[in-house]
């Protein structure tokens, strides 16, 4: 979809997907989301941390850098935290260490687990880019790793630890992740098309999404509430009527004091598959029986796994800001059986309030509900 807010933000409203052929070596038909284009170079200093996972962070945050050293110069680069999540971490660069190795007996000189694959190493080049010296954590609840990090930094906000917070989720595309669908049986090698009649599974993708939170500024939008439940029904697979999600949504609203009329868009988790699906809309039909506008953006980028939470925050934002709602790429006919109001066709119109669902493995749930700052 681009390498800049602008470019993806664009290709949102103008309904264009970033899906394409797997770039990957592997045994199957697959369509994957992927960041085309020239990713930043490591800094020299941080040469021996290069992986792209800590490229893609570095394009994430290149994007509200001037945010990020206006809130250092306002608080102090202790009084602001950093909490990122992930799904994969650096275990692209660990694969392509091991492939070298089991096809030329040749140890790359250069590779380092403990910068490159552990899950907090990009944060080391981020806290070095951005000199941000307050807490840091990496938040790893596969699915909903990039919606729960903003939990994680309200909490210390008001704690009265730190002032500002950067928020964000980042994952690559790897071997590990895009064999793991596949054996699971849960991709599609076409394009995903949530909420379909014809829907037949997911796309794996990667990107980058990053916020800068603060207590106190001139905002685009509202963080209003924040929903977390753990229904723990099976590792893989939702719980068939979507009590956790629901519950979720049902948090969020709540700690928002925002009635289910008010809401005007739910940006769904929405993978494609036919569980995910079903689930979630038993959630949204539940908590909305009079309808609400539905759209799933992972018929634009496939499945961002540790980076989705993120990414859809900044969606739901958009429609928020630019006043409208982004069609489900390739809806050609709903699932009756569905019983959500999923949107076709982009749809203008004036966003107050949004949710925007993150449903994880294991049933790791969360709901994010953002709100207009005017």
């Amino acid at each position: 979809m681009g390498t800049s807010t602008r470019d993806v933000l664009s290709a949102l409203s103008e309904g264009r997907a970033g899906l394409s052929a797997c770039p990957l070596d592997v045994p199957f038909a697959a369509v994957c989301g992927v960041v085309d284009g020239i990713l930043p170079s490591m800094p020299h200093a941080l040469a021996r941390s290069h992986s792209r996972t800590a490229q893609l962070a570095l394009l994430g945050f290149e994007q509200i850098s001037h945010e990020v050293a206006r809130a250092v110069e306002r608080y102090g680069a202790s009084r602001i935290g950093m909490f990122i999540g992930t799904s994969t971490g650096g275990i692209s660069q660990t694969e392509a260490f091991y492939t070298r190795y089991r096809d030329t007996g040749e140890i790359d000189s250069v590779y380092d687990y403990a910068r490159q694959h552990e899950f907090f190493a990009f944060t080391d080049v981020l806290r070095a880019v951005s000199g941000i010296r307050g807490p840091r954590s990496v938040v790893s609840t596969a699915c909903s790793s990039g919606a729960k990090v903003f939990t994680s930094a309200r909490r210390l906000l008001d704690a009265g630890v730190i002032d500002a917070a950067l928020v964000g989720g980042v994952d690559s595309l790897c071997q590990t992740t895009v064999r793991g669908f596949h054996s699971l049986g849960v991709m599609d090698p076409k394009p995903c098309r949530p909420f379909a009649a014809d829907r037949s599974g997911m796309n794996v993708g990667e990107g980058v999404g990053m916020l800068l939170l603060e207590r106190s500024a001139e905002p685009r939008a509202m963080f209003l509430g924040a929903g977390e439940t753990s229904d723990a029904f099976d590792m893989a697979s939702p719980e068939p009527d979507g009590r956790g999600a629901r519950e979720a949504m049902r948090y969020a609203l709540d700690e928002a004091g925002i009635e289910v009329s008010q809401i005007d868009y739910i940006n769904a988790h929405g993978t494609a598959t036919r569980r995910n699906d079903s689930a979630e809309s038993a959630a949204i039909h539940a908590l909305f029986p009079a309808g609400v506008a539905v759209a799933s953006t992972k018929s634009y980028t496939g499945h961002t796994l540790g980076a989705a939470g993120a990414i859809e925050a900044v969606f739901a934002i958009a429609a928020i800001e630019q006043s409208f709602i982004p069609a489900n790429l390739g809806l050609h006919m709903k699932d009756p059986e569905l019983h959500v109001n999923a949107v076709a066709a982009r749809i203008a119109k004036p966003v107050r309030y949004a949710l925007s669902n993150s449903l994880a493995f294991g049933g790791s749930n969360a709901s994010l509900l953002f709100g207009s700052a005017r």
